[in-house]
């Protein structure tokens, strides 16, 4: 096992968007966990971004919840001193690490933790018999409850509990957990593997407005996401869509939450007509797809 397991520092961000250069972090909790994965300190605060805190209906934080919070300049000292000489533990960790790699940078500060381990990437190499690996559904597998979905610190709480579950298991396996040491901004700027496995269904061609997703729909995946975009893959895939790494006339539809995105791919679209859906719509409806036409063998 590799010599750097723990301590660790369970960290979660709720934040105002999804791009760390435009966006700001709106709660923070740092969890200090003992090299078994147990508490030994909780730290929680809201922060006072200094401008829109966007997406309410998915973290419920207000301008008015977070009038009267500190600025991250006020916090940033001590939350630096509890994350200095740990290993940080995030889901999707690529995101959390850049948000506060960035809101320490503003201040002219180094990001504190020189190792990250990603509990998402972790369980990918774990295989647990789940659905997906969502942090709600690894939660119920490893046996943690989970009481406030997108509150800070029950996120950083169920983390915690997943880390641990997973660190017995990879243990008993003998798999090393993927602790990466050095800056996550730069890493996953590759574009991740598209599923490999023939769509075992026809197209039934283009998304419409108010309509369905259906299975065998061609989706093209552009720009920054929330939930990881391996995750958003390996999701659609299973659920029988058709993923495509490039954007043709045949494209069923392209998920961007920059819906202004001059990407190739979403310039590509726009010329084809394709149609655009941001991620939470994209997500939602992909609970709900409609069974497709079976394609020949």
């Amino acid at each position: 096992m590799s010599a750097h397991l723990g301590p660790w520092a369970a960290v979660d961000v709720e934040t105002s968007g999804i791009d760390r250069n435009r966006h700001r972090v709106l709660s923070l909790a740092v969890i200090v966990l003992d090299a078994d994965g147990w508490p030994v300190e909780e730290y929680t605060t809201l922060l006072n971004p200094g401008c829109d805190p966007g997406p309410v209906h998915v973290h419920g934080l207000t301008r008015e919840k977070l009038a009267g919070a500190p600025r991250f300049e006020d916090v940033a000292e001590h939350t630096a001193e509890l994350l200095r000489g740990k290993v940080m533990v995030a889901h999707n960790a690529q995101f959390d690490h850049g948000f506060l790699t960035r809101e320490f940078g503003a201040l002219g500060m180094p990001m504190p933790v020189r190792h990250s381990l990603c509990t998402l990437r972790l369980n990918r190499k774990l295989r647990p018999p789940t659905a997906d690996f969502k942090l709600g559904t690894l939660a119920a597998h490893y046996g943690v409850r989970q009481e406030h979905a997108h509150d800070a610190l029950d996120d950083a709480r169920v983390l915690a509990g997943i880390l641990r579950g997973s660190l017995a298991v990879a243990k008993e396996r003998g798999i090393e957990p993927p602790i990466v040491e050095g800056d996550l901004a730069g890493r996953g700027s590759f574009p991740p593997s598209i599923p490999k496995q023939r769509c075992a269904y026809e197209s039934p061609g283009r998304w419409r407005d108010g309509q369905p997703l259906v299975q065998g729909m061609k989706v093209v995946f552009t720009g920054e996401t929330r939930v990881s975009r391996d995750d958003l893959m390996t999701r659609s895939a299973e659920a029988g869509l058709n993923v495509m790494g490039n954007v043709s006339r045949y494209t069923s539809l392209i998920v961007a939450n920059d819906l202004r995105s001059t990407s190739t791919k979403a310039l590509r679209a726009r010329r084809e007509g394709v149609p655009f859906l941001d991620e939470p719509t994209f997500l939602a409806l992909l609970d709900a797809i409609r069974p497709g036409r079976r394609a020949p063998a």
